[in-house]
C-alpha cells in the first residue's frame, strides 16, 4: 500500500493530511525501469548504427558499411536481454500496482495535469511492453534469436521482410518512447523547480 509519512503545514499553521509517497518497492520498479532504459537506448542506436551504417574498408579498399564483429554480436544479444529483463520487470510492476494500488494525485496540481500525468503514465507502460515484445516477434521473423550462444525459442515462422517492418515499428515505437520519456521528465523538474510541489519527491528514494 501507498505510505503517508510526510506532514504538511497549511498556510496559516492549519495541518493537511500527510503526504502519500510511493512505497519502497514501487519506487524500486520506477528507478530499475528507468536505468534500464538509459543502458538500452544508446546501447540500441549504437548497435544499430555499428551493425548497419559503421563505414569499414574491406579488403580491396572499398568503403562499405556495416560492421559484424564480436563487439557487434556482443551489443545485440546485450540489447535482446535487456529487453527481455525490461519486459519481466513491467509486468512485475504493473502486477505491483494494480495489487498495491498507488498514492492519490499531489493535491496541488489541476485537473489537467492530472489527467495528462495519467495519460503519460500509462503510454508509457503500454510502449514498455509493446517495444520489447515486437523487438521478439522480429527477431523470431528475421531469425535471430542468439542470446549469447543461447537460442531463444521462435515464436514466427521465419520472413526477413516481415522482420523488417516489424523491427521498423519497433524503433519507431523506441523514438515514442525517449519522446514520452522526456515530457515526463521534463513535467517532473518543472514541479520540483518551479513549482516546488511534491509530485517528484514522493517518488524520491529516502523520502
Amino acid at each position: 500500500m501507498p505510505r503517508s509519512n510526510d506532514s504538511r503545514a497549511a498556510p496559516g499553521g492549519q495541518s493537511q493530511p500527510p503526504l502519500e509517497v510511493y512505497s519502497p518497492r514501487a519506487k524500486m520498479f520506477h528507478w530499475l525501469t528507468v536505468a534500464l532504459v538509459l543502458v538500452q537506448v544508446p546501447v540500441g542506436v549504437y548497435m544499430s548504427y555499428r551493425g548497419n551504417e559503421m563505414p569499414f574498408k574491406n579488403e580491396k579498399g572499398e568503403i562499405e558499411h556495416g560492421v559484424w564483429d564480436a563487439l557487434t554480436n556482443t551489443l545485440y544479444s546485450s540489447h535482446k536481454t535487456l529487453g527481455l529483463i525490461i519486459l519481466a520487470v513491467i509486468v512485475a510492476r504493473l502486477a505491483y500496482r494494480f495489487s498495491h494500488g498507488a498514492p492519490a494525485d499531489e493535491p496541488t496540481i489541476e485537473p489537467w495535469q492530472k489527467l495528462a500525468s495519467h495519460t503519460t503514465h500509462w503510454l508509457l507502460y503500454v510502449l514498455l511492453i509493446v517495444i520489447p515484445v515486437l523487438g521478439y516477434i522480429g527477431i523470431s521473423y528475421y531469425p535471430a534469436l542468439e542470446v549469447f550462444g543461447v537460442k531463444l525459442p521462435a515464436v514466427t515462422a521465419a520472413n526477413e521482410d516481415t522482420a523488417k517492418v516489424v523491427l521498423g515499428w519497433h524503433g519507431y515505437a523506441a523514438f515514442a518512447l525517449v519522446l514520452l520519456a522526456g515530457m515526463h521528465i521534463g513535467a517532473a523538474l518543472f514541479h520540483h523547480i518551479i513549482r516546488k510541489d511534491n509530485v517528484l519527491r514522493r517518488m524520491l528514494p529516502g523520502k
